[in-house]
């Protein structure tokens, strides 16, 4: 029997799908598997040391950059394991992961994928033979798969994790699932796209309602859909709302959709707040038409503001996403994103750390078709994992530089939302571009605040890559 370690590293605060996904395809199979979790818990030695296969998940650019760190730690107190990263961050840093001694890499649809590496593995008489080292799955698939429930036995429990924060404070613990991977859209920026092209799987319905159900029987009283986006099989979607309403109709969820979806499917969001949805996450990026343009977004700032209004006809809040800092970005054009959340009423939903969030260049980004930005990259950034840029104007990658200091000794200090973004504002107005401007007088003055606005449902976890 093969003894297999699943490692996570970071998930945005909830507990893994990708492992607890992998966790029941390896167990059925025979083999016995581990799962740590190293955002939650300390390193578990023992069990890396009897390990015959070590697998680290890696969806983000910021649970790959801990995999670095940690990946030497781990060929440390075991150097005859087998090491495999899996996950949308895996295949685009296959040479660097590589050459940390990764002998497996996995991306898109993995759970084939280490299954079979299993299978390679348990017929190997010794684990790191030259047949047990050629890797012949592939790097990335994007076959249909018949999921199996997540197993997340073994995991740590859901408390652990991220809450739910609603309008009264009232905590709920949150699960998480996700019905589809991958996404039919192109956007330049996101790491999505260099792995799917354009494509999206989905996980069947009742695959993800009995993962649901084992997750509130653990205590979950909220879920978190974590599908690149939710809408680009509305279908699927929908049923799978209303069939969790049916069967628990005091759990509330949210969701992550696109502006462009938003509009096309505005007839299904009323569904939506009828089913529990609490909020919808939408990465807006950006309110200036050229920039997303450049980012091949598929909306505008006005497509963006209509987006708010129907959500908020259908009693649903927007929690939006940015990318702040771009090349692109004025000190003129950041003083009027902050002040477009501020006409919409959108503080309390926004999430401060959005105000400072800088543009990764990840290997494989489409950003690289652009010749201005191959003009402005530097070499790639192994240990960060990016493609260095600096703006042509440095005062604004200083004024960044500020900002996320400002948001993080708010987020310390427990300021709220309306505090934070007051601050934010009044550095950004006094900083030296913006001061000696034509824009001066425009921007002198904070932007009138609701006094009605409250605090929205929200995750108590605010990093997004």
């Amino acid at each position: 029997m093969l003894n297999v370690a699943i490692i996570t590293l970071y998930e945005t605060g909830h507990q893994s799908f990708g492992a607890a996904s992998v966790g029941a395809w390896l167990r059925q199979a025979g083999a016995c598997v581990s799962y740590q979790d190293l955002a939650v818990q300390a390193l578990n030695e023992a069990q890396i040391k009897t390990a015959d296969l070590i697998a680290l998940h890696l969806p983000m650019h910021t649970a790959t950059r801990i995999a670095a760190a940690v990946l030497p730690r781990l060929r440390q107190l075991n150097q005859t394991a087998h090491f495999c990263c899996f996950g949308l961050y895996a295949p685009i840093n296959a040479e660097y992961l590589g050459g940390l001694g990764v002998q497996t890499i996995l991306g898109g649809e993995f759970e084939e994928g280490l299954l079979a590496l299993c299978r390679r593995l348990d017929g190997s008489p010794q684990r790191l033979d030259e047949f047990a080292r050629f890797q012949t799955e592939p790097t990335i698939s994007l076959n249909r798969q018949q999921f199996l429930t997540p197993d997340r036995s073994g995991l740590p429990p859901l408390p652990q994790y991220a809450a739910v924060e609603l309008s009264d404070k009232t905590r709920l613990t949150a699960g998480y699932t996700e019905a589809s991977r991958g996404c039919k859209h192109l956007c330049r920026h996101c790491p999505i796209t260099p792995v799917y092209k354009g494509a999206f799987r989905v996980v069947q319905k009742e695959v993800v309602l009995a993962d649901i159900r084992n997750q509130v029987a653990a205590g979950a009283g909220h879920i978190t859909f974590g599908d690149p986006d939710f809408f680009n099989g509305p279908g699927h979607a929908l049923a799978i709302v209303q069939a969790l309403h049916a069967e628990f109709p005091d759990i509330t969820y949210d969701v992550t959709i696109k502006v462009e979806h938003l509009l096309q499917q505005r007839r299904h969001l009323p569904t939506l707040a009828k089913t529990g949805c609490l909020f919808v996450t939408s990465a807006v990026e950006a309110v200036d038409d050229a920039i997303l343009a450049r980012l091949d977004k598929g909306h505008t700032t006005a497509d963006f503001t209509e987006a708010v209004h129907l959500l908020r006809a259908a009693k649903l809040h927007m929690s939006p996403t940015f990318v702040a800092f771009t090349p692109w970005i004025t000190p003129a054009g950041y003083m009027e994103f902050l002040r477009t959340i501020a006409q919409l009423d959108l503080i309390e939903q926004v999430a401060p750390i959005q105000y400072a969030i800088r543009l990764l260049i990840p290997a494989g980004s489409r950003l690289l078709e652009l010749t201005e930005v191959q003009a402005l990259v530097g070499e790639f950034d192994e240990a960060a994992l990016v493609y260095p840029w600096r703006h042509p104007d440095p005062s604004m990658d200083a004024l960044q530089e500020a900002v996320l200091k400002v948001v993080q000794n708010g987020d310390e200090r427990g300021l709220a939302r309306t505090e934070i973004f007051t601050q934010v504002w009044q550095l950004a107005a006094q900083f030296g571009p913006i001061h000696g401007s034509n824009a001066k007088h425009r921007y002198a003055k904070l932007p009138p605040i609701s006094l009605h606005s409250k605090p929205a449902p929200r995750l108590l976890e605010n990093w997004y890559c």
